[in-house]
């Protein structure tokens, strides 16, 4: 049997050119996608503080998601989010879940039930980040996004090659400010749509005792079993362990 399209989904300050070294591993159809504002996922705008910055939501990130899912021709998917990804692919399976064969979180941002992603967060970083943004909507700095080369290969290349590191400090970019704020339900994806964690174990965005909080979050709401798989990779696996990850991936995809 064929496998399953694999649906990408980027992360924070990133952009579907992410997945560029694993998507040649994968086996089945494919379709990685850019969030919007898109003209910011990449390239010479990346920096760009645009007004929407300010104003996209979750539920922006869901439609558009969807949009382009429906513009591939894809009926039903595996589909997979990495870090702050991890809020679209649950509204997207909130509100398509017959169509979500599998959800994928890698290295994801999952908030407690009606909770935000600052909740997510260790909590000395709750008032810090909340602060940020507040002072990000009044015209302050946007905390999301626009890192410093420093900052992000800390967050992001800790395990990577030169040249490795070099493609992922040349592409980041800023990022939609408000949605770290923003309440999440997961209750209306089934508690038996099947799911998988996968636990990046040098990560340093997301330590693996953050990884465990989160996970146990995804067991407590939508509920039902999460599988979790552990790869020896930093925050951005996609990138440092492209092969790895893709391994993965295709198996998933092949059996759902």
């Amino acid at each position: 049997m064929a496998p399953l399209p694999l649906v990408l989904v980027h992360g924070g300050a990133h952009g579907a050119w992410c997945w560029d070294p694993t998507v040649s591993h994968l086996d089945g159809p494919v379709l990685a996608v850019d969030l919007p504002p898109k003209s910011v996922r990449g390239g010479d705008g990346r920096r760009e503080q645009l007004p929407e910055l300010l104003t996209l939501t979750i539920d922006d990130f869901a439609a558009s998601t969807i949009a382009d899912i429906d513009a591939a021709g894809f009926d039903r998917f595996v589909l997979v989010g990495h870090s702050m990804g991890g809020l679209t692919i649950s509204e997207v399976a909130a509100r398509v879940p017959d169509r979500v064969a599998r959800l994928v979180y890698v290295s994801c941002i999952v908030p407690p039930e009606g909770g935000s992603s600052i909740d997510a967060l260790p909590a000395e970083l709750h008032e810090m980040t909340s602060n940020a943004i507040e002072e990000a909507r009044r015209g302050g700095t946007n905390p999301i996004g626009d890192f410093d080369e420093g900052t992000a290969t800390y967050m992001f290349c800790n395990d990577m090659t030169d040249e490795q590191q070099r493609f992922v400090l040349d592409r980041i970019g800023t990022e939609v400010v408000g949605v770290l704020a923003e309440a999440v339900s997961r209750q209306r994806i089934p508690p038996s749509l099947p799911k998988t964690y996968v636990k990046l174990l040098q990560d340093q965005s997301l330590s693996p005792p953050d990884q465990d909080r989160l996970i146990a979050n995804l067991r407590e709401s939508p509920g039902g079993e999460v599988d979790v798989i552990e790869l020896d990779s930093a925050h951005d696996a996609m990138v440092s362990h492209p092969e790895e990850l893709a391994a993965v991936l295709n198996a998933l995809a092949a059996q759902d």
